[in-house]
């Protein structure tokens, strides 16, 4: 018999395996997507039982957020009270960063779109952006992007003949992640790395 917290009895048994299941890749990915198949099944039960989901992370310092344009459940950590924020190098940091305005900026001239960019525009952002930073070679870049997918803030699909054509979908849940009140504060923090001697930032 598998072991079943008291203060979630009132869950019925059918629906306990999805419930491990969300929880499961909540702690494990901090993104629950419902797109389709098995995935769509899952979200809709999280989002029968939000009110639970959302108690139950609030004890690890998570906060779940639904977005209101796409079915997506996201773990976000809450500032100052979660010890699971990622620490990323200073490369993934001006790589996220890069696109973290590049999705706002999209997102203000096609709000109700998939923002989707080439590996080649975001190489050329960077450039914009940092000018004084080396950019990364195609492998460290790819490298990357791998982590980004697996961390949920994008869906990478590499060609294999050319990186640069490499479809890059930028996901909701890298704006949550990285939450900048406005552009203003997004200058402010890559003001740090325009510097060569940035070193490691810790962002979530």
């Amino acid at each position: 018999m598998k072991i079943w917290p008291q203060f979630w009895n009132h869950i019925p048994e059918k629906d306990r395996p999805s419930i491990r299941a969300i929880v499961a890749e909540l702690l494990g990915t901090g993104v629950l997507f419902g797109d389709m198949g098995r995935e769509r099944e899952l979200f809709l039960i999280a989002r029968e039982y939000q009110g639970d989901l959302s108690d139950y992370l609030a004890v690890a310092g998570l906060e779940l957020l639904l977005d209101p344009d796409r079915p997506i459940f996201q773990a976000r950590p809450i500032p100052s009270e979660c010890g699971l924020m990622a620490s990323f190098t200073k490369d993934e940091t001006l790589v996220l960063l890069t696109l973290w305005r590049i999705y706002d900026e999209m997102r203000m001239e096609q709000p109700s779109e998939a923002i989707i960019i080439t590996a080649n525009d975001l190489d050329a952002r960077l450039k914009l952006y940092f000018e004084n930073v080396d950019p990364p070679t195609d492998g460290h870049l790819e490298r990357m992007l791998i982590k980004f997918r697996q961390r949920r803030f994008i869906r990478f699909q590499k060609d294999d003949e050319k990186l640069g054509e490499s479809r890059i979908e930028i996901l909701p849940t890298l704006a949550r992640a990285i939450p900048f009140e406005s552009p203003e504060a997004w200058n402010e923090h890559a003001g740090l790395f325009q510097k060569r001697d940035a070193s490691t930032e810790p962002i979530a």
